[in-house]
């Protein structure tokens, strides 16, 4: 017997545990409404709601589009969406730096989901804590930029491990920073070897139809 006067508990492994059984509901809600999840996930500046905003008028004559505006304050991002072209809520986080499974649900339910076909979460900007938590997305996107430079997987490598799509964005600027794509590829394929790699610029459009391909093709196929 121990001869400890106290209890050790592993409380994160609980919390994770009750978010993905949260995380599983979300997912199966979403699956019997028809509508396609993405989590959005990036560093601050990155470009997401820019790569969001082109993506949305990319999509809009084909899919119905609702976004969960995520962000410890401010509604700048959902203002940019809604006149995009898509249904969008502001999440406030209270200073979490990540969403979880419970608190989409929420901005599922204040959303609605009865007239929407794709739903985009732009999670906080982070590469750390939103990686750790599950949603119930059916994919997860991540987006690097070129500024940020190519060694990112390496610092933060559970962002790289748990994504489907990595959008390098803001390459018309390549030439300036010393990136390499090469050896980001690299390292993004030790780290998860089915993870695509997707280079592109959500100012001047360039990439951005092996963007739209990749994603119609995830949807259409959820709907088989």
């Amino acid at each position: 017997m121990s001869d400890r006067a106290f209890e050790i508990l592993e409380t994160k492994e609980r919390v994770i545990e009750d978010n993905d059984k949260v995380a599983a509901e979300v997912r199966k809600k979403l699956s019997d409404k028809g509508v396609f999840l993405i989590n959005l996930m990036a560093s601050p500046g990155a470009g997401k709601t820019t790569t969001l905003v082109r993506t949305i008028k990319a999509l809009k004559d084909r899919y119905r589009i609702g976004v969960m505006e995520a962000d410890v304050d401010s509604d700048v991002d959902a203002r940019a969406v809604s006149e995009a072209g898509a249904k969008a809520i502001q999440l406030h986080t209270g200073g979490s730096c990540h969403m979880d499974a419970d608190m989409t649900e929420r901005g599922l339910d204040g959303l609605g989901l009865d007239d929407l076909d794709l739903v985009f979460l732009e999670n906080v900007g982070n590469l750390v804590c939103p990686a750790e938590f599950d949603v119930g997305a059916d994919k997860r996107v991540v987006i690097l930029s070129v500024p940020e430079g190519d060694d990112k997987p390496l610092k933060y490598p559970l962002m790289f491990t748990v994504g489907d799509v990595l959008l390098i964005n803001k390459y018309d600027t390549k030439e300036i920073f010393d990136f390499d794509l090469d050896r980001l590829k690299k390292n993004v394929k030790e780290l998860n070897p089915n993870m695509e790699v997707l280079p592109l610029s959500a100012k001047t459009g360039d990439g951005f139809d092996a963007w739209i391909k990749w994603l119609t093709d995830a949807i259409e196929a959820a709907r088989k």
